[in-house]
């Protein structure tokens, strides 16, 4: 929806409201007008249900709004007698509706200073969890989402299995772009697996201001720009174009941000013609050809010695493939007397699956290629286009069209195109294992969820069943980024929480022997 369209669209909503609810307003010994006013109308409202006016707030955050709608539409019945469980029914079942029979039909009695206090033990139960959704939806949406770490394309700098903290505040929080939506779940209702989400409407962008930008080297989270189009129950049949904070969520390094020139030469990113400097705590992998004198390698020396728990094949009688192995691994293993030769499997071939298509480039020879920054503008024309294509059309939704070597730009002929928003490439540690920029191109700013912050609980063999669990000690209450090597924190916070129930129980202690 445009900004016009919704400007409509809440002009209606005031309308509707002061029709159904005017007479209420008169009732409370409020003017009629009071009902009329955005806002300030409630306000107002507010004040009649005897409730904070800070849950005007609420009323206009997305999805949070979704829950407060009902609570009070409730409210407002029962300021005016209307207590019973039919009347909570038809006051939800209508959508607040409800509010039009009682307005112009009965004979409307306002209750002032009405008791908020629960009349049971099932409504005092249902207000505590409808504070608990409120509050647990607004910090997951603007504060700190968790996350888990499903894929190994980062290993070794996060694990599959790491449960992490994505800080939302770092980047600045994105407002919801679906404003219909199931609290705290992503695209998919659990158990029901059905959407969670109406694509209609849909909010304008918006991002609060942030406390650092995206760096170089970053570990980020993001919707995967790819994710244009999910299958719900039969796939033969239904396609859905997903929404932008619907799409699914990835988490890669950030290795180029807006006006780098990136390149790939034999699987090392350069940026600016420079090698990127990586942080200590990365560590790149790549696939090894191995070949020894005929013996095999003994599984106790992969794991332990070279901690390498995935990806190696026998591809002959002295070869095995080593999927995703660090140069230090690598060269523990020229160091092992059986190991003749240990060689880095680099691409030359060009492959077609490779951003954009029609190149001879391939995951280990790559670019250069430009990283849009917003307010910059790049000549356009049948060689550039490939590049920019999906920006133009797809991320900035204007109407492209090509005829021959013509590029039209919202019906206009267009030899150049200015960006109005950053670019990010995005790629993962485990260099030969991860699907990421080099196969779909740039990452929208207006894609950026987050950033991890904090590991608090790492299970190896997560995606093994329950049985072969292990909690991997050293890793819970580790940070993500940081200088040095990982360093867990959770002593520290056993302790505190020691601490913190020690005192509880003394001050209670304490309490109950004045009384």
């Amino acid at each position: 929806m445009t900004l016009i369209q919704w400007f409509i669209f809440f002009v209606v909503v005031q309308v509707i409201h002061f029709a159904g609810t005017w007479k209420l307003y008169e009732a409370a010994g409020r003017k009629r007008w009071e009902a009329l006013v955005p806002i300030y109308n409630a306000i107002i409202l507010m004040k009649i249900i005897n409730r904070s006016p800070w849950w005007t707030i609420l009323l206009f955050v997305p999805v949070i709004n979704l829950i407060m709608f009902p609570v009070i539409w409730v409210e407002t019945l029962r300021s005016f007698g209307k207590n019973t469980t039919l009347d909570t029914l038809l006051g939800v079942l209508t959508l607040g509706f409800y509010t039009y029979y009682v307005n112009y039909t009965q004979k409307l009695v306002y209750i002032n200073n009405r008791s908020l206090e629960p009349k049971n033990k099932t409504a005092d139960t249902i207000s505590s969890l409808l504070f608990a959704i409120i509050v647990a939806t607004l910090v997951h949406t603007y504060v700190m989402q968790p996350y888990t770490i499903p894929t190994a394309s980062l290993e070794k700098s996060l694990l599959v299995g790491d449960f992490l903290f994505v800080s939302k505040f770092h980047y600045g929080a994105r407002t919801p772009i679906t404003p219909v939506a199931a609290p705290m779940v992503h695209d998919t209702l659990p158990i029901l697996k059905i959407k969670s989400y109406l694509d209609f409407p849909q909010l304008p962008y918006f991002r609060f201001p942030a406390w650092e930008e995206v760096n170089r080297n970053d570990i980020v989270v993001f919707n995967w720009p790819a994710d244009t189009v999910r299958y719900f129950g039969d796939r033969n049949s239904i396609d859905i174009r997903k929404p932008i904070d619907k799409k699914s969520n990835y988490v890669k390094r950030c290795v180029g941000v807006p006006g780098d020139s990136l390149s790939i030469k034999d699987g090392f990113v350069y940026i600016n013609n420079k090698l990127l400097a990586l942080p200590e705590r990365a560590k790149p992998q790549y696939s090894y050809t191995i070949t020894t004198d005929g013996s095999s390698f003994d599984q106790t020396y992969i794991t332990k010695d070279l901690h390498i728990t995935d990806g190696v094949y026998q591809t002959g009688q002295t070869t095995f493939l080593f999927r995703a192995i660090t140069d230090e691994a690598a060269e523990r293993l020229r160091q092992n007397p059986i190991v003749k030769s240990v060689d880095r499997n680099i691409s030359h071939d060009a492959d077609p699956s490779i951003f954009p298509s029609k190149t001879n480039w391939n995951v280990d020879n790559f670019g250069p290629i430009y990283i849009p920054q917003k307010g910059k503008t790049v000549a356009l024309n049948a060689k550039s286009l490939p590049f920019y294509k999906t920006i133009i059309s797809e991320y900035e939704k204007n109407d492209l069209k090509i005829n021959g070597d013509e590029i039209r730009i919202n019906g206009q002929i267009a030899t150049g195109y200015t960006f109005k928003q950053d670019y990010y490439w995005m790629m993962g540690d485990n260099r030969h294992n991860s699907e990421d920029s080099r196969f779909w191109g740039y990452v929208p700013e207006n894609h950026i969820v987050g950033k991890p912050v904090f590991i608090w609980m790492s299970i190896d063999g997560i995606n093994d069943g329950f049985k072969n669990w292990k909690i991997r000690w050293e890793r819970l209450f580790t940070t993500v980024s940081g200088d040095g090597q990982p360093q867990s924190y959770f002593r520290y916070f056993l302790a505190a929480l020691i601490v913190y129930f020690g005192i509880s129980a003394i001050l209670k202690r304490r309490k109950e022997n004045k009384n």
